[in-house]
């Protein structure tokens, strides 16, 4: 079965076609970030007058690369949620399109389910079942992921999102956008110690997150110092230390909690290289085995949406054509995959 994936809910336009038998045959991204870096953050109108330039030429480009036309496509997966309501709707009405004018089945997929399965899409896969770490710029969230859609939250964010956190204070510190990188790079400058900022919810129990303290505390950092380049990198790293070492105390409790043996790291802050070391540190010894997909399968991509949507056609499912998306789309309500 091959299956044309379609990413749309924020401002990354992903495409890509998944084998059955042969696994990835080809994706393209075309990533909006300099589009929104002058606003500092996604403006939603924008981001949905994008995807729909970009979808259909980046679709017949990845069929060009792959050397398979429409006829050889056997499903549709598109994005339904959750994210933004405008760029959600244009992948899905593109991708219900598609399905019918080629005559297959298309389905409807949980942004979050097709970035817990992305590291099955590396050469060694972690099989089921396993602890998942989700960290991006919409969401921040610890899983036990029993098998392919039996999935319990143990964790999640009760404000910002780490990935938004990160946004946030890279536009206050004047780093631009995305955060995530210009906070990492600013962060390689800073002077270890100066700025010690808090770790959200550690010290009670439970697995929840909050980044908003962390945000107030960068803030009022700012606000008593006079910022030069010194000041920024001192205050980056800060703020990266406590983000990091916030979500390795979480996992480790979540493993310690759960007995799983294997962890997968995925979303857009999951190719923070310290976050990948210290998490490597943890695994090394908890003795467990950590998971990382590329940093191209880290961002928003059609590649994973494209193996959630095989993976989910393959188990029977398929959506009519009385569609719909999803803004706000717990995974608590996600149909189950049998």
């Amino acid at each position: 079965m091959r299956v044309l994936g379609i990413e749309t809910s924020c401002d990354d336009t992903g495409v890509a076609v998944y084998d059955s038998e042969l696994g990835l045959l080809g994706h393209r991204l075309f990533s909006q970030s300099s589009l929104h870096a002058e606003y500092g953050g996604v403006v939603p109108e924008l981001a949905s007058r994008d995807h729909i330039r970009k979808v259909l030429p980046l679709m017949r480009e990845v069929l060009a690369t792959c050397a398979i036309n429409p006829q050889e496509i056997h499903g549709i997966a598109y994005t339904a949620g959750p994210g933004l309501a405008g760029a959600l709707l244009v992948g899905a009405v593109i991708g219900q399109s598609l399905a019918w004018a080629w005559q297959v089945p298309a389905i409807g997929i949980h942004h979050m389910e097709g970035h817990l399965l992305a590291p099955m899409l590396e050469p060694d896969p972690p099989a089921f079942p396993f602890l998942a770490l989700l960290v991006s710029g919409g969401h921040t969230l610890i899983a036990d992921i029993q098998a392919h859609g039996r999935y319990r939250v143990l964790g999640d964010s009760a404000d910002d999102a780490v990935g938004e956190a990160f946004d946030k204070t890279a536009k206050l510190l004047g780093l631009g956008y995305p955060g995530g990188p210009a906070i990492a790079r600013a962060a390689a400058h800073g002077a270890p110690g100066r700025f010690r900022f808090p770790r959200p919810m550690t010290d009670r129990p439970g697995l929840n997150f909050s980044f908003s303290g962390l945000k107030t505390a960068a803030v009022l950092a700012v606000r008593e110092q006079a910022l030069d380049s010194q000041v920024i990198a001192d205050i980056a790293l800060a703020f990266q230390d406590a983000a990091v070492d916030t979500l390795v105390i979480k996992c480790g409790r979540a493993l310690a909690a759960t007995g799983h043996r294997r962890l997968i790291v995925a979303g857009g802050v999951g190719a923070n290289q310290l976050l990948r070391e210290r998490l490597a540190d943890l695994a090394t010894s908890l003795r467990v085995q950590v998971y990382f997909p590329r940093p191209d399968f880290c961002t928003d991509n059609g590649a994973m949406i494209a193996l959630a949507g095989y993976m989910r056609l393959a188990a029977g499912l398929c959506d009519g054509p009385d569609f719909s998306v999803h803004p706000r789309w717990s995974m608590d309500d996600l149909p189950p995959a049998v």
